[in-house]
């Protein structure tokens, strides 16, 4: 995941207007396309370097299960 400090690519949170969606995976790699068919958004792959990563598009936040997603970093 780029650094958001310098590319601004996270998402801030509005706590009351940002909806809070958070999907336990099982995968570093997760795929994400807005959950809504054709009124989603392009399908983007988000890879999860520490325990979550939050799409840049819908700010669905998909958090990595305990235990899972221990694939050396490869």
């Amino acid at each position: 995941m780029r650094d958001s400090s310098y590319t601004g690519y996270t998402p801030h949170i509005v706590p009351g207007v940002t909806p809070v969606d958070k999907i336990t995976v099982e995968s570093r790699v997760v795929a994400c396309d807005g959950g809504k068919g054709a009124l989603g958004h392009p399908t983007i792959y988000m890879r999860i370097e520490d325990r979550e990563v939050t799409c840049p598009y819908c700010s669905r936040t998909y958090v990595l299960a305990e235990g899972a997603g221990d694939d050396g970093h490869h």
